[in-house]
């Protein structure tokens, strides 16, 4: 008799494994499908991957291609070797989008600034999820089911081994590149659609030029709707040539820039639209090519009396400088009183007189601050 009773509990308990069993495996293709779906509307008509492997715990593209829209300067926004996205499980089984972690490995991701100053990134992908957003609103509105929630919250993403494209329509047409190569890039906590919250930022990479490869690195937190942010910006080692029409030709020098490298820091703060960004620059080693033509000059100063100059301070010049306006106002410059302070202390460093670097020299000042807010991106 308690034999028989033992047989019925054996019996009972397996029956309750199998299913439970039952259940998690079909929990487990309810989400595997949903993954999968939703990966390929986000994905859109531009975007494909050349394989999807949907596991346990994680969704792996494989060859992953973003098409450019019509005008972008690449066939591609994006290409990478892989993505593993790591969703959370019981998230999503209650239909909200919350991935714990986003992991971009080999990747090559194309950033364009429009000839406004507007940067664009993945337009595309943003434009599917929106589409893809859209068509769920629509065929819930027609159903009698529960809408997904519009939520959608990211935990951590990384990009890995890598290279950031940079075109600038701002500068020149066609679109001035900037290569960062070597990149590895951290995005914490993105909580759309809202974007009110702080979002951790943290970038690095180098920057390979016809003599030197520097390093370029960029971290803080920024809010993205509202614009507040804190960061900081740092160059190390970069040609000066590569960034030549960032820095010396948006500062007024129409003399030729042969070599050198430099150093920038930037501390940048934005509250409410206000920027406020102290920062050094040092130019190490630049050479200039002489010019019998007594009109050329390097950032105001006549040429030949900046080559001496640089002669008499090792090669290493260090600026200081503050950079402060309205992120709202779209005629933003610097202030007169900070263009008067560095033009003088530009003419200081170099033993110039004040006097003589005077005439002229205010717009070029202006340039020089204008071009280094474009660096840390206005």
């Amino acid at each position: 008799m308690a034999t028989s009773i033992r047989k019925r509990v054996v019996i009972a308990a397996v029956c309750v494994v199998a299913a439970l069993a039952g259940i998690a495996l079909a929990g487990l293709y309810f989400v595997q499908r949903e993954v999968r779906a939703r990966i390929v509307e986000v994905l859109g008509p531009l975007g494909s991957a050349e394989r999807i492997d949907v596991g346990l715990s994680s969704v792996r593209l494989v060859k992953v291609r973003l098409k450019a829209p019509s005008g972008w300067p690449t066939p591609d926004v994006l290409r990478a070797d892989q993505i593993t996205l790591t969703p959370d499980i019981r998230d999503l089984l209650a239909r909200r989008v919350h991935l714990r972690d986003i992991v971009v490995s080999g990747f090559d991701l194309t950033v364009l600034r429009t000839k406004d100053g507007k940067l664009r990134l993945l337009p595309n992908l943003r434009q599917s999820s929106s589409n893809a957003q859209a068509a769920g609103a629509a065929s819930t509105s027609a159903s009698s089911k529960p809408s997904p929630s519009a939520e959608k919250l990211i935990d951590h993403i990384v990009f890995e081994h890598g290279t950031f494209e940079f075109y600038d329509l701002s500068v020149s047409d066609p679109a001035y590149r900037v290569t960062v190569s070597d990149a590895n890039a951290t995005v914490d906590h993105l909580h759309l659609p809202a974007l009110s919250e702080p979002t951790t930022v943290a970038v690095t990479g180098s920057i390979k030029g016809p003599q030197h490869t520097g390093t370029v690195s960029f971290g803080g937190w920024i809010k993205i709707a509202s614009k507040d942010s804190q960061t900081t910006t740092t160059l190390r080692g970069v040609d000066v040539v590569t960034l030549d029409p960032y820095l010396l030709k948006k500062a007024g020098a129409k003399a030729r820039v042969n070599g050198g490298t430099l150093d920038l820091s930037i501390d940048s703060t934005v509250r409410d639209y206000q920027l406020h960004a102290p920062g050094t620059l040092t130019l190490h080693d630049l050479q200039i090519a002489p010019s019998d033509d007594p009109l050329d000059t390097f950032m105001s100063i006549p040429t030949r009396v900046a080559i001496a100059a640089l002669k008499l301070h090792s090669g290493a010049i260090t600026l200081h400088f503050v950079l402060d306006g309205n992120l709202k106002d779209p005629k933003f410059t610097l202030d007169d009183n900070f263009a008067t302070e560095l033009r003088a202390g530009l003419a200081k460093v170099l033993g110039v007189s004040a006097e003589g670097v005077a005439k002229g020299a205010g717009q070029t000042v202006k340039g020089l601050g204008n071009a280094l807010l474009n660096l840390i991106g206005q």
